[in-house]
């Protein structure tokens, strides 16, 4: 009998908290799922577009040779700073020093004996024409007072008109060599020989550094032969290829934060200055080059840079979490939100603006305060159903004042 009054006595304890749990699982089923959710809150935002790309110097010289030769020297290696008539390589040009010194013999052979000479047939010349000059005044006189035939005085004309033609010759021969059409040719004729010459000795011909060498003494080039390339100086730029869905994002004069991958504690800032005015096919991508700040100087030819644009920035906006956003697209302004007003789910299409890293601006649809399902953090069998029930388990809303400061950029390519 005691043990039956036991057995009771536990169900009358049994029933009642089986019917309160009853009574709040039926409960909860009434209000909905518990889901996790943010409320819109009006923060700052910034949108970027982040892209990686290379340093590249905008004049790169490729130093060649003009001649054929034998690499005698080689001054310049991999970082070395050049200035303009450097000494770069020189080559060995038997043929060319041979030319030279056949034509500088010729142009001394020409001032030192041929023009002397000449000189000396030209005062000859007129020395023969004076004496001709008289011989005819002194044979015209006897003449005209009849001491001796007209012959002789026609004789003695004809002598000097030969003198004088004589002089003349001696005179453009003398011409000729002295500053004249023979000098000059000889002149030009070592300048050439000299400018093949100087070929041997390459030089630089702009400031800047040494990128790479492919020569070294004793070796054997040719004309169009690669010798070194140089980098020369010119404020430096990073090439950085775009995915072309974010064309419409860039402008010139956007600033950008970058990150060197050999210096990553070391940030350094850049200017966008050029954007291709076409885009690649197979990649889909648009080139941009970015203008590093001169106070970047341990940046080096090629490295590998991540560049953050700023391409937009608001001060004030009504920001959304993107785990919040539908049917979202980095192309499209659309998407829709999942909105719980009076503890019911109302799916709702909003207009974004700005694309943040972790939210994005709202232009319309919505409002501050407004409560959004966080639908990125939801499994498939837990999506609520358009007017269903669900309470909201808030989270941290990424959309507070100064929100996104100390965020990596949203990589919209």
């Amino acid at each position: 009998m005691a043990e039956s009054r036991r057995h009771w006595r536990s169900w009358y304890i049994a029933i009642p908290v089986l019917a309160a749990l009853l009574l709040l699982w039926g409960i909860g089923k009434m209000r909905g799922p518990v889901l996790p959710g943010y409320e819109i809150q009006t923060g700052r935002l910034v949108q970027n577009v982040v892209a990686t790309g290379r340093v590249a110097t905008p004049l790169r010289v490729q130093v060649g040779a003009e001649i054929s030769g034998l690499v005698l020297e080689r001054t310049v290696i991999e970082g070395d700073r050049i200035e303009p008539g450097d000494l770069l390589v020189r080559l060995r040009a038997r043929d060319l020093e041979a030319r030279r010194d056949q034509a500088q013999a010729a142009l001394a052979a020409l001032r030192e004996a041929e023009l002397p000479d000449a000189q000396a047939r030209l005062r000859q010349a007129r020395a023969q024409l004076a004496q001709a000059e008289q011989e005819f005044e002194r044979r015209r006189e006897l003449g005209e007072r009849g001491v001796i035939a007209r012959e002789n005085v026609e004789q003695a004309g004809q002598a000097v008109i030969t003198a004088r033609a004589t002089a003349e010759q001696a005179r453009l021969a003398v011409a000729a060599l002295a500053g004249g059409a023979r000098e000059t040719q000889a002149v030009e004729e070592l300048a050439a020989a000299e400018a093949a010459l100087a070929r041997a000795e390459i030089r630089a011909t702009v400031s800047g550094t040494v990128l790479s060498r492919h020569v070294e003494h004793g070796d054997t080039v040719n004309p169009g032969d690669v010798l070194l390339v140089i980098a020369g100086n010119a404020p430096g730029e990073i090439l950085v290829p775009v995915d072309e869905k974010n064309l419409g994002l860039l402008e010139v004069d956007q600033s950008a934060t970058c990150i060197a991958d050999a210096f990553p504690e070391r940030p350094f800032r850049a200017t966008v200055h050029h954007i291709a005015p076409g885009i690649d096919p197979t990649r889909g991508t648009v080139d941009l080059r970015l203008r590093i700040d001169p106070g970047a100087d341990f940046v080096r030819q090629d490295m590998t840079v991540t560049a953050t644009i700023l391409t937009g920035e608001r001060d004030q906006a009504l920001v959304v979490a993107n785990d919040a956003l539908v049917d979202a697209s980095a192309g499209s302004d659309r998407a829709s939100v999942l909105v719980v007003r009076d503890g019911r789910v109302q799916r709702t299409a909003v207009r974004l603006g700005l694309r943040g890293l972790a939210g994005s601006e709202v232009l319309e649809g919505v409002r501050a305060g407004d409560v959004v399902v966080a639908a990125g953090a939801l499994a498939a069998d837990t999506w609520p159903e358009d007017g269903s029930r669900v309470r909201i388990k808030a989270r941290q809303s990424p959309t507070a004042n100064d929100a996104t400061r100390g965020e990596l950029p949203v990589r919209l390519d």
